[in-house]
């Protein structure tokens, strides 16, 4: 079973498709594409708490597969 972090979006730009997510307990904003957001509308808004999978990207952590 995947461990999932819970957090809230900080940011998220529906034309350039990506955004950032503040993860419970951190200070640090995590990049995610909009391929990654989970559900019909593929949409998130600022402040809204998701659930993610976070992965250590080239350079980064990144969140996936993340669920509203």
């Amino acid at each position: 079973m995947e461990d999932r972090s819970t957090g809230f979006v900080q940011s998220f730009d529906r034309r350039r498709g990506y955004g950032f997510v503040l993860p419970k307990g951190s200070e640090e904003p995590v990049f995610f594409a909009a391929e990654e957001i989970e559900g019909p509308t593929r949409t998130l808004a600022e402040g809204q708490q998701v659930t993610f999978v976070l992965v250590l990207a080239p350079g980064r952590f990144e969140a996936k597969q993340l669920r509203p």
